[in-house]
C-alpha cells in the first residue's frame, strides 16, 4: 500500500520561498523563473512560446504581485493565480485591480485557484461550512475583476475522514458548490473541482453529476500520490466532466510537483487516451513548485501534445 502523505498541494512551497527571501530583504536574488529573451534564444526556447498560447502556469498571487508579473507579461504566459488566506486578507482589491489591468492589457487568459487550507465544503459542522463559504464567496468578486475563464477549487472529499458519511457529505458539499457555481456563472466564470485526496473517481461522480455547470480538473500528481485507483479509471469515469488538467509529476509516494517526465506518471498514455475521447483539448495548467521545473515541463508537453494547433 503506497503511502499518501498529507503534504501541501498548491501554494505553500512557493510561499515558503517568498517568505525566506522577503525576510532576507533580497527580492533581487529570486531566480529567473521566466528567462529573458536572450536566454530563450540561447536555449532554443523561443519556439516554446507557441505552447504558452494553449496553457496556463500556476502562480500564487503574492508572488505574482511582488515579483513575477513582469516576467509573465514578457513571455506572454497565461497565469492561473492562486489565492490563499494571506492573499485574501493582506492584499486589498486595488492590488488585484492593478494586476488584472496589466494582464488584460496584454490580452492574457486568466484562471484563478481558490483557497483550500483548513476549509471543508461538506463539513457536518455548520460553523466550518459557513467560514468555508465565506472564503469561497470572495473568489466571485475576484473572478469578475480578472474576467477569469475558470475558477478551480479542491473538491474536498477524503474517504478517510468522510467515508462513513459519503452520501451526507456529497449532499452538503453539493449545496456549497452549487451556490458558488451560480455566483461564478453570473460573472462569466466556470467552477472547476479538482481531485486531491479522493481515492477514486467514484468519490466525486455523484457530486459532479448533481452539479449542472461545474467541470472536473484532473490533477495528475494528486492522482498518482493519493489515489489507489488507476489513471485509466479516472479518465473513463470522469471524462464527460473533464474540463481541465493540472500537470506535474511525482514518484507515486508524495505530492512532489516535479517537472513532467521526471517522475513515474505516464503522460504519453494519458494524452493518447484523452485524444481518443476529446476532439478539443481541455484547459491545461502546469504546476511547477520550483523555478527550474518550468522549462522541462514545457519542453516535455510540446513532445506529447496530441492536438493540432
Amino acid at each position: 500500500m503506497r503511502r499518501r502523505l498529507r503534504e501541501s498541494c498548491c501554494f505553500p512551497q512557493f510561499k515558503l520561498l517568498w517568505v525566506i527571501l522577503f525576510l532576507l530583504g533580497q527580492k533581487s536574488v529570486l531566480p529567473d523563473y521566466i528567462p529573458s529573451t536572450k536566454q530563450c534564444q540561447r536555449k532554443g526556447l523561443l519556439l516554446m512560446k507557441e505552447i504558452f498560447k494553449k496553457i496556463h502556469v500556476n502562480i500564487p498571487f503574492v508572488m505574482l504581485y511582488e515579483s513575477y508579473l513582469p516576467r509573465f507579461i514578457r513571455m506572454r504566459i497565461n497565469p492561473e493565480i492562486g489565492f490563499d488566506a494571506v492573499a485574501l486578507d493582506q492584499y486589498n482589491l486595488e492590488k488585484s485591480r492593478s494586476v488584472a489591468a496589466e494582464l488584460h492589457a496584454q490580452d492574457l487568459s486568466i484562471n484563478l485557484h481558490g483557497p483550500f487550507m483548513d476549509l471543508s465544503p461538506g463539513s457536518p459542522d455548520p460553523s466550518i461550512r459557513a467560514l468555508t463559504r465565506q472564503r469561497f464567496d470572495r473568489m466571485i468578486r475576484l473572478a469578475a475583476l480578472y474576467k477569469a475563464e475558470r475558477v478551480i477549487f479542491h473538491a474536498g472529499y477524503d474517504r478517510r475522514r468522510y467515508g462513513y458519511m459519503h452520501e451526507l457529505w456529497t449532499e452538503t458539499a453539493g449545496e456549497t458548490w452549487s451556490r458558488l457555481a451560480k455566483g461564478l456563472e453570473h460573472v462569466g466564470s466556470i467552477l472547476i473541482l479538482e481531485n486531491v485526496y479522493e481515492d477514486g473517481p467514484e468519490d466525486l461522480l455523484p457530486l459532479l453529476g448533481a452539479l449542472k455547470t461545474a467541470g472536473f480538473c484532473l490533477d495528475t500528481g494528486h492522482q498518482a500520490a493519493f489515489s489507489s485507483t488507476p489513471l485509466d479509471s479516472w479518465i473513463e469515469t470522469l471524462c464527460p466532466y473533464l474540463r481541465q488538467l493540472h500537470l506535474h509529476d511525482n514518484r507515486g509516494e508524495n505530492d512532489e510537483h516535479l517537472a513532467m517526465g521526471q517522475g513515474e506518471i505516464d503522460f504519453q498514455t494519458l494524452f493518447k487516451k484523452l485524444r481518443l475521447k476529446m476532439e478539443k483539448p481541455p484547459a491545461v495548467t502546469l504546476e511547477p513548485h520550483r523555478e527550474s521545473d518550468l522549462w522541462p515541463s514545457v519542453e516535455y508537453l510540446e513532445k506529447v501534445w496530441p492536438w493540432e494547433s
